[in-house]
């Protein structure tokens, strides 16, 4: 086990030696969440960032929307790739998040094309029932996925992406897991999951990157 380990660590760093490099601002932000915040893993970090950068470059998005902030560091990521007159919606549940979230965008020179929402998402998104998503990222309570799923999916433009984060949940969703009972998130998880690989109206793609992210593409 552990040199399986060693050698998912040096394919890592050959991955990252050959990927663009982290933007200094992000890094900053990625420093100061683990030097100050309580479960810093929260964050989308480098690698998984990156690839949501590439993902909103190729998409180009006039609209965005991420359920579950934390500290802001998958929305500048996402905010990457925006057209020119693009916005991004982004939901946070704590206010206690709020004033590092707007510091960092300022930061990015996007205050004015990043929408900050404060609340629990299934309040603020009855007020965005007129937007049309060409990007989706839910990164927020694991046991609501499929409810926050039913509630946005309709206003997702075909050929447009959802993203949802952590659906390997720290391999606790894999048939093979040997630990106590599943709790009521990791049930949740593996329910999600299942349930996208029927639904008709995406094609699902699910990557083994960092605590797994599911690609579903709006037919």
């Amino acid at each position: 086990m552990q040199s399986e380990k060693s050698d998912e660590s040096v394919v890592q760093a050959y991955a990252d030696l050959h990927s663009a490099p982290e933007p200094p601002l992000l890094h900053q932000l990625w420093r100061e969440t683990h030097l100050q915040l309580m479960m810093p893993r929260m964050a989308s970090g480098y690698g998984q960032g990156r690839l949501l950068s590439m993902l909103s470059h190729l998409l180009r998005p006039r609209r965005v929307l991420e359920i579950g902030t934390f500290t802001g560091y998958a929305a500048l990521c996402l905010a990457e790739g925006l057209a020119p007159d693009g916005l991004l919606h982004t939901i946070e549940i704590n206010p206690e998040r709020e004033r590092r979230i707007r510091r960092y965008v300022a930061a990015a020179g996007l205050t004015e094309r990043i929408k900050l929402h404060i609340g629990a998402a299934v309040e603020v998104l009855p007020g965005l029932v007129d937007e049309t998503w060409d990007l989706v990222f839910i990164d927020a309570d694991k046991a609501n996925n499929q409810l926050y799923f039913d509630l946005l999916i309709d206003q997702v433009r075909p050929g447009g992406l959802v993203l949802v984060d952590n659906v390997l949940w720290n391999n606790k969703v894999l048939p093979d897991y040997q630990a106590p009972p599943a709790d009521h998130d990791t049930h949740a998880v593996r329910a999600f999951n299942a349930a996208m690989t029927r639904e008709p109206r995406v094609v699902p793609l699910l990557l083994p990157l960092r605590d797994g992210l599911l690609l579903l593409r709006r037919v």
